[in-house]
């Protein structure tokens, strides 16, 4: 037998004619119920399909209708015996009668009354039991004691609660529960709707006190109210979750069919078409086609709205746009070339050599894996122009990627996709913009990398530069194999120094020093002035700057190994010769020296020539910074005191340290010098280099502090033409320094005539350019003994002068 599981659903009802117990037959047919407990005046619709149950339907129905309802106790007997069914059930009886096609009957029943089986009588295929009516206490409405009240109010109340979790609340259920005010028929009507086993039912049926009944009802109640609680709110998440489900793609479904009408479904599909057709057709390594049509596929079945379809787009995009298998012609015409590097640059000769070279070998094998080039030189000198001039003599793209100041290794190798605005590194997005596989690229301020907790580039860079592993670099974005064997790669810094030695080792240095005056105005005349003419719009113009007022601008408002101060002049004056013609003044459309000053205002810098014809106490050393050579003075001066060494001008400790190294040789040399040996106890030595607010260390400024102290020491002034450079020891010998190039540049440039430098720096004089070995008279020394007749403007006296009085003349200074 099935029952109808809702609650509530039919409201119990009221019989015309109520059954009295002793109206009651002695003997009824036995109907056995398998899942449920029927309760008096409980409503219900049973299906009847065993061959004894239908037999004992048509037997009641024969009669007066009336049939004993019990439970079995067991639902899984097929043919129950007494042993497999309750004593007590419920009198019902058949109110409507349905027979089925498969010969099973629907009936809707009703209950009357509790009876107990006295008797079974087998009345094939149907039992026959004689009952025993059980007789309830008398129930008066109104008259209940106030427990019975409250227990009665109770149930009410949580009856109310499960019927709203359950969605099942209405005013005409709330009116038949208050209909009801005796506790007997209440814990019917509640028990009869509950979910209960059969044996919590049974219990309750065989209850014969009413207010006990409702007790039992209540505890059941309580604990059905926690599990509708619960089953509420799951069924509530459910349904949430569901309902976002249906909405979303209720909206999908909308957004879909609205792109149907306008077209755009049709359009995504064939996009993917096209996108399949551009992966298949492109050419491209195998495992990286494998990926994309992976990729492709995924995409193809996910909603074109959600945050992951845009990814893998994107992705893919990225996948076809990079030049996998697409090259330039390399056009190695060296004749060409040559003239292509001489026209955009002046002299660089031996630069120029090494590049040409390197075309020649290229030429010859094509397939060779040639080294990486860095340029190391001082800011203006023309590094990342000859970059794009080797581009342009070899008929490739050329590409440019500054490092200065990044610190993020995914600028090189990418972001991972998992991170929100992930794109690949630099490398290839330069690559993708070049839209060829073998660019000139150039990698600017390799010196100037730094790194912090998002890790470090210049390690990153490691796989990059080496010509045997970037064959297959792997970018964090894309997850592929990329190969930049191809790729010319070219590297700028100001300094070698801060250059990791991994990077550096795997990269040949070419060193690019400063320029000297005359190339200077040559640069000048053949490219600075023709490109800020176009830039101020004068190229129309006759605008005519004579030689003399580039060399004034060059001495006298500039100070540089490279040309950007230099162009940047330039521009000025043009720009007030612009402003000029545009308010239609007539004016001379030429430059001479005597006119700079006109357009620059005063001088800058003052000629070196005012110095005077030398100094006590004053040296002038040759100092290496990362824009180039600097002349740096060195004042020493000589006090009243108690054998004290003091240094000012913000110098560092090595340079300090060199200064106590010039002391202890002058004082092991104090004999040659016309010096008492205790002469140092009764003087303070200050040695100061102007320009204090500017740190400068190193040990090359050693043999300049010795000449400054052996000068303020004996009396004797220091040439004022002579310029010196070298480490001192305590034994006077004079150890090599480096940046000897750029030192002999901005001497020549400051317009000195002599440079001192040491005999083991033999090596780099033959690198100095020619101009400047010819404008300049180069003596290698060994020993301080030689620079001191070199240098001083006469032999050490035999008598110390007096201490000197007032501070020494500021002059420029720069790095060591």
């Amino acid at each position: 037998m099935d029952r109808h599981d809702d609650l509530f659903d039919e409201a119990p009802l009221e019989p015309d004619e109520l059954v009295e117990e002793e109206n009651l037959p002695d003997k009824l047919p036995l109907l056995p119920v398998r899942d449920v407990v029927v309760f008096p005046y409980m409503i219900l619709p049973l299906f009847v399909a065993r061959d004894g149950s239908v037999a004992a339907v048509e037997a009641a129905m024969a009669r007066d209708q009336m049939i004993m309802l019990v439970a079995q106790r067991d639902q899984a007997v097929e043919q129950p015996e007494p042993g497999d069914l309750f004593e007590i059930g419920c009198v019902g009886m058949i109110m409507r009668q349905l027979k089925m096609p498969d010969g099973r009957i629907k009936i809707l029943v009703q209950g009357l009354t509790r009876a107990r089986v006295s008797s079974w009588e087998r009345h094939a295929p149907y039992l026959e039991v004689g009952i025993e009516a059980l007789a309830e206490e008398k129930e008066r409405e109104g008259e209940q004691s106030p427990e019975v009240e409250a227990l009665i109010r109770n149930v009410r109340e949580a009856s109310e609660k499960i019927l709203s979790l359950r969605g099942l609340l209405s005013s005409d259920v709330v009116a038949i529960l208050n209909s009801v005010e005796t506790p007997g028929r209440l814990a019917d009507m509640v028990a009869s709707n509950l979910r209960l086993r059969i044996d919590k039912a049974q219990e309750i049926l065989e209850e014969m006190d009413p207010a006990g009944r409702l007790a039992l009802v209540h505890g059941h109640l309580g604990k059905e109210v926690e599990v509708s609680t619960i089953q509420a709110q799951i069924q509530s998440e459910a349904q949430e979750e569901i309902s976002k489900t249906q909405r979303e793609y209720y909206l999908r479904e909308q957004i879909r069919a609205i792109r149907r009408e306008l077209g755009d479904g049709e359009d995504r599909a064939a996009e993917l078409f096209e996108l399949r057709q551009t992966i298949l057709d492109m050419r491209m390594p195998q495992d990286v086609r494998e990926e994309s049509l992976k990729q492709l596929s995924r995409l193809e079945n996910m909603q074109p709205e959600s945050a992951e379809a845009t990814v893998i787009r994107t992705y893919l995009d990225w996948v076809v746009e990079l030049p996998w298998q697409k090259s330039t012609r390399d056009k190695l015409d060296i004749a060409k070339a040559k003239a292509i590097l001489d026209e955009d640059h002046y002299d660089l000769a031996k630069v120029k050599d090494r590049i040409l070279e390197q075309l020649s070998v290229r030429k010859l094998n094509p397939r060779g894996k040639g080294p990486i080039i860095c340029f190391i030189g001082p800011p203006g000198v023309g590094k990342t122009s000859l970059g794009r001039s080797i581009a342009r003599a070899m008929g490739r793209k050329f590409v440019r990627l500054s490092l200065g100041g990044v610190r993020d290794e995914a600028e090189i190798r990418g972001h991972r996709r998992t991170y929100i605005g992930a794109m690949p590194g630099r490398i290839l997005q330069g690559l993708k913009q070049a839209g060829s596989n073998n660019p000139v690229f150039m990698i600017d301020e390799v010196d100037k990398v730094g790194s912090d907790y998002r890790g470090d580039p210049t390690s990153a860079l490691l796989e990059v530069l080496d010509p045997e592993q970037n064959n297959a670099f792997s970018d964090h974005y894309l997850n592929l194999p990329f190969d930049l064997s191809k790729v010319m790669f070219i590297t700028t810094a100001n300094v070698e120094d801060t250059i990791p030695e991994p990077l550096l080792d795997r990269m040949e240095v070419i060193e690019l020093p400063g320029y000297t005056d005359d190339e200077k105005v040559q640069i000048a005349r053949k490219h600075l002035i023709d490109r800020q003419l176009k830039e101020t719009g004068l190229w129309r113009r006759k605008v005519r700057i004579s030689d003399g007022a580039i060399l004034e601008i060059i001495r006298n408002y500039t100070r540089e190994a490279g040309l950007r101060s230099l162009e940047r002049e330039l521009g000025a004056i043009l720009r007030k010769i612009a402003r000029q013609v545009a308010e239609g003044k007539a004016g001379a459309l030429s430059v001479n020296a005597a006119a700079v000053q006109k357009y620059l205002g005063v001088r800058k810098y003052l000629p070196e020539d005012d110095r005077g014809e030398g100094e006590v106490g004053v040296a002038t050393g040759l100092a290496w910074t990362s824009a180039g050579g600097e002349v740096l003075r060195v004042e020493v001066a000589i006090l009243d005191g108690k054998g004290n060494l003091t240094s000012t001008g913000s110098l560092g400790e090595v340079m300090s340290e060199s200064a106590q190294a010039a002391l202890s040789y002058v004082r092991g040399r104090a004999g040659a010098f016309g010096l008492k040996k205790d002469f140092y106890e009764h003087l303070d030595i200050h040695l100061h280099v102007p320009s204090g607010a500017i740190p400068k260390d190193g040990p090359s400024a050693g043999v300049t502090i010795c000449t400054a102290m052996v000068s303020a020491l004996t009396g004797v002034p220091v040439r004022e033409d002579v310029a010196m450079t070298g480490e001192i020891t305590l034994t006077g010998k004079v150890l090599p320094i480096g940046g000897l190039k750029e030192k002999t540049l901005a001497a020549l440039r400051m317009g000195l005539k002599t440079v001192i430098v040491p005999a083991k720096n033999h090596k780099e004089l033959a690198e100095i350019p020619l101009k400047v070995s010819r404008g300049l008279k180069l003596v290698q020394v060994e020993h301080m003994d030689q620079i001191l007749e070199l240098a001083l403007a006469g032999k050490p006296r035999k008598k110390r002068v007096a201490p000197a009085k007032g501070k020494a003349r500021p002059a420029a200074a720069g790095e060591n």
